[in-house]
């Protein structure tokens, strides 16, 4: 069957994009500190000519965490953010001081983000929980002074351990919203109408395709206090999986999804055909999508009589799976939402065996994501941030090639 073809020109869509505060993915260059060097001093102090070594070890490196926070919703904050970067830890004293710790870095992110490898897309972490904070880069062990190498065989050692260096990593942070149920369907088929009279969120509608340019979310209230999550998408269109329109960016968001809302318009010319249009675009994202519980919603119902949505029922039931839920409703009229309700409650805590963690997890095109940042410098490593203290140079300078062992009566 013919299908209507929306398109948006890339410079339309970069121009409406930026208007929105919805950010939901960023690159950033990671880097920990590196571990403070050990000292080699030696104990200078009048009348002790043999004082021996009392060189401490250096501090260890910062290191750069990520710790998820639900009083942010996108990654807008992080968008101009290109470089996190830990303090070194410093290097160690005479007298057995050991030098200061670097300072930790944490990185708040939403709820609901993932992290990949910049360079390979592997999977990295999921932050999931309000609080739940993970450690990204260690930084480097501080190195030990000559302190720690002194033995009753070697009582002048003038050597120490230099830190361990920085660890580096570019990332890619990627939201990927908490909502129970999706809402998946072609522009215009009343998704964000629905979402506006279940819930209490406000997005755009306008009788005009890709009115929905960044995710909604919103509270569905259920009976007995009960409630679940609802999330809009902006509509899907045909070759969306291979970038066409908003698809593949905004896909991402109902990986988390429990249930996969279908929403089709009742004057749809062929509505299993569009339907296994929407699974097939799924299908070209992630196979794993399909696995989801599903429900097929028949929108704008208040359009036909009941004659006809006993037609369009009987021809549904021959074409389409026995065991795909259909409900027939109207936003607009506020027909049929408690029956929605109802079913979207029975197949949210019914049994299934997928599980959202397996796409999660799974590694990531990084092709597919453009970048207006490639060619900005990354910052030097400071190889040696810290010079000799002068009492260590004084140290080094010392002969100590003929220090003899301590004889019985000098130890007495």
């Amino acid at each position: 069957m013919p299908f209507l073809v929306y398109s948006l020109s890339p410079s339309s869509l970069s121009a409406t994009m930026a208007e929105s505060n919805f950010v939901d993915y960023v690159k950033i260059y990671c880097r920990s500190g590196k571990g403070g060097r050990g000292s080699t001093h030696f104990r200078r102090e009048k009348y002790i000519p043999k004082g021996g070594p009392d060189g401490g070890d250096g501090g260890r490196g910062g290191d750069i965490y990520v710790r998820a926070n639900e009083n942010y919703w996108t990654l807008l904050h992080l968008r101009y953010q290109r470089h996190v970067i830990a303090t070194g830890g410093g290097n160690g004293r005479g007298k057995r001081s050991t030098g200061a710790d670097g300072e930790d870095q944490i990185i708040e992110v939403p709820v609901g983000t993932v992290i990949y490898d910049a360079e390979t897309g592997e999977f990295i972490m999921d932050l999931s929980r309000d609080g739940q904070q993970e450690l990204l880069l260690k930084g480097g062990r501080g190195g030990k002074g000559n302190t720690f190498f002194k033995t009753s065989t070697n009582q002048a050692p003038r050597y120490a351990q230099p830190g361990e260096p920085a660890r580096e990593r570019t990332v890619i942070l990627q939201l990927k919203m908490l909502a129970d149920v999706g809402l998946v369907g072609l522009p215009n088929a009343g998704k964000s109408t629905l979402l506006s009279v279940l819930t209490a969120a406000k997005p755009k509608i306008a009788n005009y395709p890709f009115t929905t340019l960044e995710p909604n979310l919103g509270m569905v209230r259920y009976r007995d206090d009960r409630s679940f999550v609802m999330a809009d998408i902006p509509g899907i269109i045909e070759g969306a999986a291979e970038g066409r329109g908003l698809g593949l960016r905004f896909l991402r968001h109902i990986e988390r999804n429990a249930l996969l809302l279908f929403m089709i318009p009742a004057d749809t010319e062929h509505i299993a055909d569009e339907y296994r249009l929407l699974l097939g675009e799924l299908t070209k994202y992630n196979a794993e999508l399909l696995e989801k519980r599903k429900v097929l919603a028949i929108t704008k119902c208040d359009l036909i009589d009941e004659e006809i949505q006993g037609w369009i029922r009987e021809e549904l039931q021959n074409e389409l799976p026995e065991n795909l839920p259909l409900i027939f409703i109207s936003g607009a009229a506020h027909q049929g939402l408690s029956e929605l309700k109802d079913l979207l409650w029975h197949e949210l805590n019914r049994e299934t065996k997928h599980r959202a963690e397996s796409i999660i997890q799974q590694a990531i095109d990084v092709t597919s994501l453009t970048w207006d940042d490639d060619d900005e410098p990354l910052p030097p490593l400071d190889e040696d941030d810290e010079s000799w203290d002068e009492e260590e140079d004084g140290d080094l300078e010392l002969d100590w090639d003929d220090l003899e062992p301590a004889s019985p009566e000098d130890l007495e």
